[in-house]
């Protein structure tokens, strides 16, 4: 759990970060606090982000998944399409998140499904659903990301492939 390196990502996405001595599987990541919660990146494109995430560890005190956590899985994978939209060039910083939350969810996997609604050159906005194992949506989610140029200073927040 956790292992994020198995990301399937466009090749010409892989050349563009490599190219700049960036890892691309930590940059793309579900960063610590996904990777806390179980969250997995399983496809990876501008158009198309799937990841999951395990219910058990990420309940709410009746035993139901938390709202929160499907909000974490969902802007981990709409902020990854945003980054993945942008490119190399842009930072993709969320400004905007709303959840609707259809039906509970007590154990196995949710599978969340990121897809774009407007990408822009200054904001990329995503859908996400978020099922349980039966195809059920528990969670309806949009979030829309603020694209900014990569400014020196970044540097310093981006993982050196090494």
């Amino acid at each position: 759990m956790g292992e994020q390196h198995t990301a399937k990502f466009p090749q010409e996405v892989i050349d563009e970060y490599a190219a700049l001595g960036v890892d691309l599987a930590a940059l793309f990541s579900a960063g610590h606090l996904g990777t806390r919660m179980g969250v997995e990146i399983v496809e990876a494109s501008a158009d198309r982000v799937v990841g999951t995430m395990p219910v058990e560890g990420n309940t709410q005190p009746y035993g139901l998944l938390h709202g929160g956590a499907s909000a974490v899985l969902a802007e981990t994978l709409g902020s990854v399409g945003a980054m993945l939209h942008g490119g190399a060039a842009k930072l993709a910083v969320g400004v905007d998140l709303n959840c609707t939350h259809h039906r509970a969810a007590r154990s196995g996997l949710v599978t969340g499904v990121a897809t774009p609604v407007h990408r822009g050159r200054s904001t990329a906005t995503y859908e996400i659903a978020i099922t349980d194992e039966n195809g059920k949506r528990v969670c309806t989610a949009r979030l829309t990301c603020m694209l900014r140029d990569v400014r020196p200073d970044d540097a310093q927040h981006v993982p050196a492939a090494g």
